[in-house]
């Protein structure tokens, strides 16, 4: 009896034996995993020992490209300093009389600094206006060494650009890029010579394109760029990622005068045509109606009862000028010019001005509740004219 419980054990122990191992072997698995979910990871590629010098780890190849035909401009002009006011002063003209009689006005040369972009091998330079405003002398020093004396071709104030001319051989000339093309977001690298401490390049994006009603300049499209930019960058090159001149560096916004991540621009498109013009003419060649004209706030709609703020009102007319001899009066609303829209008193600078002397310029006005079309002979814009188009 013994023996066959003892069987009886052993027989129960093999059987359970046989359940757990096919339990655990078969069936735990299952009952314990899950099904892993898919996961996919995007992985860079692998770095290698030596980075290419362009693309987002280097810009050295596209400065190598433009650099050499960044110059710096170096101008000097003569003024004439006049006594000090205290020498004015009554008591002591008393007593010592006039006291430019004793002294005389003195003479002092007075210097600057700023860049400049070769953009022929004839040794045509862009720059801006401001840069050699008033110079008595003009030098430019090339990256290699050599320096030249130069000499103005022409000047336009409204657009802020100048063409300078070099006489040397064998010049590096800067490669034209797209200005129209660049996008929010674009990496441009700013070449120049600011505060004189020779040439330094500073990076950074296209903040914004188009820039205007600024009153930086009489005609504003500027390229804004967080690039650094200083005193002594204006008139250097703002180039893209590929070495290419995109702007003529011009201006910054500050409250200290130094760089506070907002710069200015005048973008190639803009500068050749100026340039061109220049090289053709002597100087640039706008059409000019001779208006004044702005844009229409809802208070003035109100005051003038216009039914809209569409368009821009005449506040003036210049006297025998082309809009009067075409019938314009003050009051009058420009609705559009040439067929294009106006909605602000710099699309119409804008509009006239790029029409040449002796084209016929269509303007359809509301005047008194009626649409009217008149067309006035474009003549050539007087230098440095207000805002009176």
């Amino acid at each position: 009896m013994p023996m066959r419980r003892f069987l009886s054990y052993l027989i129960q122990a093999l059987v359970l034996g046989l359940a757990i191992a096919f339990i655990v072997t078969y069936l735990w698995p299952s009952l314990v995993s899950r099904e892993a979910p898919t996961v996919e990871i995007r992985q860079s590629a692998p770095v290698l020992a030596k980075r290419p010098a362009s693309g987002p780890y280097s810009y050295a190849t596209a400065v190598e490209k433009a650099a050499a035909a960044v110059v710096n401009v170096n101008t000097a002009k003569v003024v004439t300093v006049r006594s000090n006011p205290f020498f004015n002063d009554p008591v002591f003209r008393q007593f010592f009389g006039n006291a430019d009689d004793l002294i005389g006005p003195r003479k002092r040369v007075e210097t600057s600094l700023g860049s400049g972009v070769i953009m022929s091998e004839q040794g045509f330079i862009l720059t801006n206006h401001h840069v050699i405003q008033g110079a008595d002398a003009i030098q430019v020093s090339l990256q290699d060494g050599r320096v030249a004396q130069a000499k103005v071709v022409g000047s336009d104030p409204d657009t802020d650009v100048a063409v300078l001319k070099i006489d040397l051989k064998n010049l590096p000339v800067i490669t034209l890029g797209h200005s129209e093309g660049l996008r929010v977001g674009d990496v441009v690298l700013a070449i120049g010579n600011p505060y004189g401490v020779g040439q330094t390049v500073t990076m950074g994006i296209v903040s914004a394109t188009g820039r205007n009603r600024l009153g930086i300049n009489t005609f504003e499209n500027f390229i804004q760029t967080d690039a650094a930019i200083n005193p002594g960058n204006s008139g250097g090159a703002l180039i893209d990622a590929a070495g290419n001149l995109v702007g003529i560096n011009t201006a910054i916004f500050s409250r200290s005068g130094g760089y506070q991540g907002i710069g200015f621009a005048i973008p190639t498109s803009m500068a050749q045509s100026v340039m061109t013009e220049i090289l053709e003419h002597g100087r640039p060649v706008r059409g000019w109606l001779g208006i004044e004209a702005q844009a229409i706030t809802p208070q003035i709609a109100r005051a003038l009862d216009l039914d809209d703020t569409n368009g821009v009102i005449v506040v003036g007319v210049v006297r025998g000028g082309p809009a009067h001899r075409a019938g314009m009066q003050a009051g009058d609303v420009i609705v559009s010019i040439d067929g294009k829209n106006i909605t602000e008193a710099r699309e119409a600078l804008v509009a006239i001005a790029g029409r040449k002397p002796g084209d016929h310029v269509k303007l359809r006005v509301r005047r008194n509740g009626k649409e009217l079309a008149l067309e006035a002979t474009a003549i050539e814009r007087p230098a440095r004219a207000a805002l009176t188009e």
